[in-house]
């Protein structure tokens, strides 16, 4: 869960990046799919059909091999392809979201040793150097396979080749670790590594803890803390920041009162992510006038509330169950000239659909596009749930088609998300129909058997 945005939408969450690491590669799900004699699914599904001969003929050649470590055969250049970073992804995302499908823990040890050898094989090649990206796809993998110790010994690879350690590394390596009960270890390193580059922030530990917030490590979070006191570092709004919204998160409001007080006296004032958390807390908590307040005080200490503040806000009474407060501060934000997003329409939006108020819904979605605002694959999504929801099962088709024609792809949760109903409802021809036009269009082929058990 990411820091003061946690609490909705991904796109949100994407005005936090510079202060909250990236998770793509901890949560990327690579789900297996249709299964050639290589057991790799077909290039054309990753969207890169113009190399499917190319990396056919890698994986292919990876498999007929012995599956030894230290071979650096077969010779890229014999088998007519030329290594680039592209075919270098193509190849290690093959073979990533093959073992999304196999529990078989001695393939996916294969699996693990294949990529290897390619990897080493495609860094032989003459003017090729691989990118940090190709290092965390391949450490991806052997966390897929358990394969610590050479995820470790990947890191130090990168390092000794001149290669930055970034806040996705460590990302890759707590997610991981975590789940093997080595957190603490990779912690430990990532502390005293001074290859470690994680910009903005001055110094490993404010990184290290932000990106133990990123995968709710909090335990570890309060460890770091005492171990950058007893190195010498003073805390600063980052480190309260992070600190603050922990003991939130652990429900421990007496210590999250003490730190807001102790950051005062340290003589530091609240930035905009404080005020963010405040917002968040007095939204969950139903406090609409208290949040109302904070408001106003924001714009007497100089810090204008923007559309993210107002948003937070919004997606915590929305939460709260305060549709009507929502509203209000939906109305204030305009009156004060800050204009919502496509976001902020969007919290609303899945708010009445939450609430079973599809009117209102309806009404909002009109209400955001006539203003500009054009619907995103959320808002699509969280408008056809709630036509589902009623029963409106045409008019959800007839979205699904809308979004396609204003440029908007579907992702997989909207189709799933209309099959699934309408297998609900007994309109299981709808539901194989829907499939189908997904299929032809080539939208997430290899998704479908994960589809296919959504049926009762």
């Amino acid at each position: 869960m990411n820091f003061a945005l946690a609490f909705t939408t991904n796109v949100v969450r994407k005005a936090y990046r510079f202060l909250f690491p990236s998770r793509k590669f901890c949560n990327a799900n690579f789900n297996g799919g249709d299964e050639s004699d290589l057991g790799f699914p077909h290039l054309e599904d990753l969207g890169f059909p113009h190399l499917e001969s190319g990396a056919s003929r890698v994986l292919k050649a990876l498999r007929q091999e012995e599956t030894v470590f230290d071979t650096k055969s077969p010779a890229l250049d014999e088998l007519n392809v030329r290594v680039s970073t592209l075919l270098v992804r193509d190849v290690l995302v093959g073979i990533l979201r093959n073992l999304g499908c196999d529990d078989d823990d001695n393939n996916k040890s294969r699996c693990a040793k294949l990529a290897y050898r390619f990897f080493l094989c495609s860094r032989e090649q003459e003017r090729f150097r691989h990118t940090v990206d190709s290092y965390h796809l391949l450490m991806k993998i052997f966390a897929e396979c358990g394969e610590y110790k050479a995820m470790w010994r990947l890191v130090d690879e990168m390092v000794q080749d001149g290669y930055p350690t970034t806040a996705r590394t460590f990302n890759l390596l707590i997610c991981s670790c975590g789940e093997a009960g080595l957190a603490k270890q990779a912690v430990v390193q990532f502390i005293k590594s001074k290859a470690f580059n994680y910009r903005p922030f001055k110094h490993s530990y404010n990184a290290v803890l932000s990106a133990l917030l990123g995968v709710k490590q909090y335990g570890l979070i309060e460890w770091v803390y005492e171990q950058m006191l007893e190195d010498g570092f003073s805390p600063d709004v980052v480190t309260y920041n992070v600190l603050m919204w922990t003991n939130y998160r652990l429900g421990k409001m007496d210590r999250f009162d003490r730190l807001f007080d102790e950051m005062g006296r340290d003589g530091l004032s609240p930035d905009l992510y404080t005020y963010n958390i405040l917002l968040h807390i007095l939204g969950r908590g139903n406090k609409p006038l208290a949040a109302l307040t904070t408001l106003n005080h924001m714009r007497e200490v100089g810090i204008e509330p923007s559309v993210i503040h107002f948003t937070t806000l919004i997606d915590g009474l929305s939460r709260a169950g305060n549709l009507e407060a929502c509203k209000y501060f939906l109305d204030e934000m305009v009156r004060v000239g800050c204009t919502p997003d496509v976001v902020c329409y969007t919290v609303m939006i899945t708010g009445y659909v939450v609430s079973g108020e599809l009117d209102k819904a309806k009404e909002m979605f009109r209400e955001m596009t006539v203003k500009g605002q054009l619907p995103n694959v959320f808002t699509y999504n969280s408008m056809i749930r709630g036509l589902c929801m009623a029963g409106e099962f045409r008019e959800a088709c007839w979205l699904l088609k809308e979004m396609e024609s204003r440029g908007c792809k579907p992702n997989f949760v909207v189709y799933s998300t209309l099959v699934s109903y309408l297998r609900k409802a007994g309109k299981l021809g709808e539901a194989r129909k829907v499939i189908r036009d997904m299929v032809k269009k080539g939208h997430y082929v290899h998704l479908v058997p994960k589809m296919m058990k959504y049926r009762r």
